[in-house]
């Protein structure tokens, strides 16, 4: 009903707080619009490793004090989940926690492994029993196996066997362990609250805690926490970092700061490119809600046009929503979205939105829109045409689901309806984001491009995630 790319996950941690589950979960509150599916926290209280996670919204998850009760300890860390490899099942839930011969662990993980498939199969060659389908699994294993003495060099040992996308955090008894993969794909972030150390996927959990923002985690960086402070590592071989752009265009909430940049002023400074790159002529600009407004705001900023709400989302349906007959089942996105019809009716209206996937819900706003009134309908997006899927943690259609692969932007106009419509060009997305030539790294784009940073396996024309 919503087409948009699936959020993947967002995980935190925290060591040395009395209030660490409570925390947690406050952290894991703010992620939540990373993954709606599962969530879950793990505690220490120095000697065990305590957990609680299922199916479900923080919220309601962890909705009964005695959930809390039992996850007492300084040290925390958690996971909110949107299945990406290793698909929608119960055991899938993270933190991931075991017991092995040198006590307990526990794992949140952002991010996918591109080679997981080929590791668990080796691995269960010889001898390992795996009780998840999720790729995770396979860094507990290797750890596992691992001969080094610290928990850090464990870490290192198995990581450097792996190839994708990850950002993690590990938890024993007395230490808390992050890392984030040399290319950086995911975000990573490092703060401090009354003396503990907290790291989280993005700045808007420590906005909550009321957590001092230190610094984002460097692509290939380790930190290892324990009673005796943090200390930093660099482990991994150097490679240019590439971390994804889909997380300024939709996925980071728009007051975080991630890759070193404010997400709300970024995705602005899209629509004004955007408005450079396709003016028109119209009455009134208008947004895809909730995630093409700061979009829409720089367009209409950049191009002199007023910006209005002409669509009102309701936000309480849920992240999904089960008609309960076939027989309204057209009423499709009109569930999630509604036109305001003083605004819209007479009007040549530009509406921006910040990607079109499969083309069908774009679709639907646009018959949506003329049936306000609207004179003319202008579509436009704040980034290229999606022609690729995501291997390093985004939940993606297929290629043959993504009408930018087989479609020229004239036929997708004439699908969607519209009068006319225009994409961000690549170029422009870049500029936008203040990534330009001399920069230490570039964003991955391969969603647009085609340009995949890390190897994955040949994949048959038709898959997406189906690696594992």
């Amino acid at each position: 009903m919503f087409d948009k790319f699936n959020d993947e996950c967002g995980v935190f941690g925290i060591f040395g707080h009395p209030e660490a589950a409570n925390l947690t979960y406050l952290g894991l509150y703010a992620l939540q619009h990373r993954g709606q599916e599962s969530c879950g926290i793990v505690a220490s209280d120095g000697t065990r490793l305590r957990g609680h996670r299922s199916y479900g919204l923080v919220a309601d998850v962890f909705k009964k004090d005695e959930i809390f009760a039992g996850l007492p300890g300084r040290s925390a860390i958690g996971h909110v989940r949107y299945s990406t490899a290793g698909g929608s099942d119960v055991r899938n839930c993270q933190p991931i926690s075991v017991e092995y011969h040198r006590g307990g662990i526990a794992v949140a993980h952002n991010g996918n492994l591109v080679n997981a498939s080929e590791l668990r199969n080796a691995l269960e060659q010889s001898g390992s029993i795996f009780s998840t389908t999720a790729d995770t699994e396979v860094i507990v294993h290797l750890l596992a196996r691992a001969q080094c003495d610290s928990l850090g060099d464990r870490v290192v040992e198995a990581l450097r066997q792996v190839r994708g996308a990850y950002s993690l955090v590990f938890l024993t008894e007395t230490r808390l362990v992050a890392v984030r993969d040399p290319n950086g794909f995911r975000p990573l972030c490092l703060g401090k609250l009354d003396g503990a150390y907290v790291v989280a996927s993005e700045t808007c959990a420590f906005d909550l805690i009321e957590a001092e923002f230190i610094r984002e985690i460097e692509p290939g960086e380790m930190v290892v926490i324990d009673k005796n402070g943090l200390k930093s590592f660099l482990p991994f071989d150097k490679t240019t970092p590439s971390p994804c752009i889909f997380e300024f265009i939709y996925f980071a909430r728009p007051d975080s700061t991630i890759f070193g940049r404010e997400v709300y002023n970024v995705r602005k400074e899209f629509g004004r490119q955007l408005a450079r790159e396709h003016a028109v002529d119209a009455d009134v600009v208008m947004a895809v809600p909730d995630s093409g407004m700061p979009a829409a705001i720089g367009y209409a900023e950049e191009s002199g046009i007023p910006f209005q709400l002409g669509l009102i989302r309701n936000h309480y349906i849920g992240r999904t929503f089960i008609e309960p007959s076939q027989s309204i089942r057209h009423f499709g996105v009109k569930i999630k979205l509604n036109p305001v019809r003083e605004v819209i009716e007479g009007k040549r209206v530009v509406v921006v939105d910040d990607s079109i996937v499969r083309g069908t819900t774009s679709r639907k706003i646009i018959k949506m829109i003329r049936a306000a009134g609207a004179a003319e309908v202008h579509m436009r997006v704040s980034s290229p045409p999606t022609a690729f899927p995501c291997y390093y943690g985004i939940d993606t259609p297929s290629r043959k689901e993504l009408i930018a692969s087989s479609h020229s932007v004239e036929e997708i106009n004439r699908y969607i309806t519209s009068d006319t419509v225009g994409y961000l060009t690549p170029e422009g997305l870049r500029a936008a984001t203040g990534c330009m030539a001399g920069e230490s790294y570039s964003f991955c784009d391969a969603c647009f491009t085609g340009q995949y940073p890390v190897r994955f396996p040949r994949l048959k024309a038709d898959s997406q995630l189906g690696l594992f």
